[in-house]
């Protein structure tokens, strides 16, 4: 025989003042944490977070020793060649020396041809900045309009791929004839180089956009400036990134060569000017100014489209 014991229910409040802080003072009651378990817990949860994040030490070992160890071995190969050259070829201490000699006053002016270091760049920058600015001026709309109209890409493609693998050094006289100036030829090369890839990406990249968008603008019954500026802008915009960024580099390259052939101030002709002194340490200087120069203009733009290149969203 089973025998159940019933407990009286425990008396309520029956009124609205009453239910309120009863319920009021149970809801502090159970929020409450008690005193002893409180430290152990939150030292368990400390200890949990700081096992499971880590300073990682040996990802940082790898980002920091391969670079170090790549400039230690160019160093030991500078040094080796400039000891086996005999002379020739300056030692990276005496070219560190000079360099602390030529970076002491960069902007020093002693007539048109004796200019310092940074006095050159910012003229060579100047000029990559002209011709490029027209380059993306022209390259740009021309890309959206190939990519945009097909007969229009069946009749400039066969242009692009006659012109584009001309070596840009070779639109040099023609600059010279045209214009009858050194700095206008130079701007004319840059332009003439930066262009190819700013057209062909643009075009790509609106040929590319999905034909989805396309016909919702055709339902829509869209303007062709609205399906520029709100369809194809936006999906174009990463590859019109990437083609501005080989155009940047492509036309740096190109100023050095194009500033030893028509001289002036520019980093180009400074190195020239350099070899015509024989001066080798100021030679060696200008190639890690260019060098560096153009890693920060290849960071700053690589910077730009990864800022504006969106990832598709995996479920």
């Amino acid at each position: 025989m089973v025998s159940a014991v019933f407990h009286s229910p425990p008396q309520l409040p029956q009124t609205l003042p009453e239910i309120v802080p009863a319920l009021a003072r149970e809801t502090r009651v159970a929020m409450k944490p008690a005193a002893n378990d409180t430290a152990p817990a939150l030292a368990a949860v400390t200890a949990t977070t700081s096992s499971r994040n880590p300073f990682d030490w040996r990802d940082l070992w790898l980002r920091v020793l391969p670079p170090v160890v790549g400039v230690a071995l160019l160093v030991v190969v500078w040094e080796a060649v400039s000891i086996t050259g005999g002379g020739s070829i300056p030692s990276p201490r005496d070219t560190l020396k000079q360099a602390i000699d030529v970076f002491s006053d960069p902007f020093y002016s002693k007539g048109p041809n004796d200019q310092g270091v940074g006095w050159n760049v910012l003229s060579s920058l100047k000029r990559v900045a002209m011709g490029f600015g027209l380059a993306a001026i022209v390259g740009i709309p021309a890309g959206f309009l190939i990519g945009r109209f097909t007969f229009l890409s069946r009749m400039f493609n066969p242009l692009i791929s006659l012109l584009r693998p001309v070596s840009p050094l070779a639109w040099l006289p023609i600059g010279l004839l045209v214009f009858k100036g050194a700095n206008p030829a130079a701007i004319w090369t840059i332009f003439i180089c930066s262009i190819w890839p700013m057209i062909i990406n643009t075009a790509v990249g609106v040929q590319r956009v999905p034909s989805d968008y396309m016909n919702v603008a055709r339902v829509l019954d869209l303007s062709e400036w609205k399906i520029a500026t709100r369809i194809l802008f936006p999906a174009v915009l990463p590859y019109m990134l990437t083609g501005v960024r080989l155009a940047v580099g492509t036309a740096w390259l190109v100023i050095v060569a194009a500033e030893m052939l028509t001289g002036g101030v520019g980093i180009g002709f400074w190195v020239w000017d350099e070899w015509n002194n024989l001066n080798v340490k100021n030679i060696i200087i200008a190639i890690f100014v260019i060098g560096i120069v153009g890693l920060v203009l290849e960071y700053a733009l690589i910077k730009l489209a990864t800022a504006f290149t969106f990832e598709e969203v995996k479920s």
